[in-house]
């Protein structure tokens, strides 16, 4: 599993859940109950992101590092 890129976990009050966005991958992100449900789920999203790009014949990102959009 490709971990390298970044993932930013953010509260979200008006959807009462943690919000998992990994900027370098557009339109990747997910949600969860608890943090470590948001984090797991967003592991789990880069991996079907890249899958799906692969198989489209998309480009796939190299992972910048952190805070490479701060």
């Amino acid at each position: 599993m490709d971990t390298r890129y970044e993932i930013i976990i953010f509260w979200s009050k008006k959807d009462q859940a943690y919000i998992a966005e990994v900027p370098e991958l557009p339109g990747c992100m997910a949600d969860g109950e608890t943090y470590q449900q948001a984090l797991s789920s967003a592991e789990q999203i880069i991996q079907e992101w890249i899958e799906t790009a692969r198989e489209l014949g998309r480009s796939i990102p190299e992972p910048k590092g952190r805070l490479a959009y701060a």
